[in-house]
């Protein structure tokens, strides 16, 4: 089993920057994927960012390319996510997801693992 903890959601006027954390423990050792989802309302969760836990190759939904980071620190078991220049239709809760199945990186039914996720706003 591993656990996510996600942090660093808020408000945030649009063009400007957000970190968002995913904290993971148990069972990490198996992780392949690390990655965040996010939904917004009325709408299905869909991918943003992944990472591979060894390697650290990256991935990104062709929305956020170019604005959005994705990183991570294996000393600290921890994925980020840096946010900039972000825009109103960025507001959706973020999912931080693990998965140890090494398979389509960007489908929600990869991942077995789920945070319970953080708000993010952005104001226009």
């Amino acid at each position: 089993q591993v656990q996510l903890v996600e942090s660093g959601g808020g408000l945030v006027q649009a063009g400007g920057s957000l970190r968002l954390s995913c904290a993971a423990s148990g069972r990490t050792f198996r992780t392949y994927f690390m990655g965040w989802f996010r939904q917004a309302p009325g709408q299905e969760r869909e991918f943003v960012a992944t990472t591979t836990w060894v390697g650290g190759s990256t991935y990104y939904a062709d929305s956020v390319k170019g604005r959005f980071t994705i990183s991570r620190d294996a000393d600290k078991n921890t994925v980020y996510l840096q946010m900039n220049s972000v825009k109103p239709e960025d507001t959706a809760v973020y999912y931080c997801a693990a998965s140890d199945i090494y398979t389509d990186y960007n489908r929600e039914s990869t991942y077995n693992y789920w945070g319970q996720g953080t708000q993010v706003t952005v104001s226009s």
